[in-house]
């Protein structure tokens, strides 16, 4: 058999439903030059076409898509997660950017389904807007494409010598192995990510309140670090942005109590945050088209400015060091 062109690489802690709903849906894809590598602690009985399961042990998601530079045949590594899956196009439009022998990385959206659970499509519409994740084309298709520094690895596909070069993801960091990869990729290749629009994969959201707050936390932790760390592509205002708004909240209250002016200054700051709020209502409802998904997913967005804030100052300011456990 010849060798594939692109290996899919899929982390996984355990063969789970959604590994079973995504490899039939890479087997559905428009070419066939392709394989699978899903990589759980312990390998099962479950057997597919073009896939190969190899044992990891107990080991992060990161870690796991490094052993693809062992295992992995293709010319091209596509990092995918276990509750994603690409569009039947996915492999034509990568194609086409791969073409181009400049380019070594390539990213696209990652798109809630329309066929998942209410709270799952709130969880995905909270990122819809500006306001709440900053940059609403990791999870819509939307613009042109673009080269960026920093891209989610849901849906990052790299040449494999050069991922070989770089040593592969950070193993001790997750989330953010993507961010730090993103930054190699720029220091030691002088190289950026593509963003393409049209490259999508459709990517299951946390569902319930709980879960998105956690991961969300998360997330603030390891951005806030980074931007201390790693400023040169982590150090951006809009992810100072929820921090200040909580300082805000909290702090222009206390200079309220004390002062008329500062009163009057904290509630006109409350008054712009709801009109920014109103906006992002009607751009998560232009998407969504459904009325309780975008008025939960607005209760989403405050939430998700106070924890992910309270989170990032926790990562800037008192973080030394940071070594991320599996969750």
């Amino acid at each position: 058999m010849t060798d594939p062109k692109y290996t899919f690489v899929i982390p996984v802690k355990e063969i789970n439903d959604y590994i079973k709903e995504t490899i039939p849906r890479l087997h559905s894809l428009l070419r066939d030059n392709f394989e699978i590598l899903v990589y759980p602690d312990e390998i099962t009985d479950d057997t597919w076409p073009k896939t190969r399961q190899i044992a990891s042990g107990p080991v992060g998601p990161a870690s796991k898509r490094n052993l693809s530079i062992r295992d992995g045949r293709g010319e091209i590594l596509v990092f995918i997660d276990d509750d994603a899956y690409p569009r039947n196009d996915f492999l034509n439009i990568l194609e086409k950017n791969f073409q181009d022998e400049n380019i070594v990385a390539v990213g696209g959206p990652a798109v809630t389904p329309k066929e998942s659970k209410f709270w799952q499509r709130v969880s995905g519409a909270t990122f819809l807007s500006s306001l709440s994740g900053g940059f609403p084309e990791r999870y819509r298709s939307m613009g042109r494409k673009k080269f960026v520094a920093d891209w989610p690895s849901v849906n990052l596909s790299i040449r494999k010598k050069v991922f070989d070069e770089l040593g592969g993801f950070a193993g001790d960091y997750w989330p953010g192995e993507d961010t730090k990869l993103g930054l190699d990729l720029l220091v030691k290749k002088n190289a950026r990510i593509l963003y393409d629009p049209e490259l999508i994969v459709y990517h299951h959201r946390r569902e319930g309140l709980v879960k998105h707050v956690k991961q969300i936390s998360g997330y603030g932790l390891h951005r806030g670090f980074f931007a201390k760390k790693y400023p040169e592509t982590s150090f951006n205002w809009r992810y100072f942005l929820p921090s200040l708004f909580v300082l805000f909240a909290i702090f222009g209250g206390i200079l309220g109590y004390f002062s008329k002016i500062f009163l009057q200054l904290y509630v006109l700051g409350w008054i712009i945050y709801f009109v920014a709020l109103l906006n992002a209502f009607y751009d998560i409802y232009r998407h969504e088209k459904n009325i309780l998904v975008t008025l939960a997913a607005s209760y989403y967005i405050f939430l998700t400015h106070i924890f992910y804030g309270i989170r990032f100052i926790q990562g800037f300011v008192f973080t030394r060091n940071l070594k991320s456990k599996l969750k």
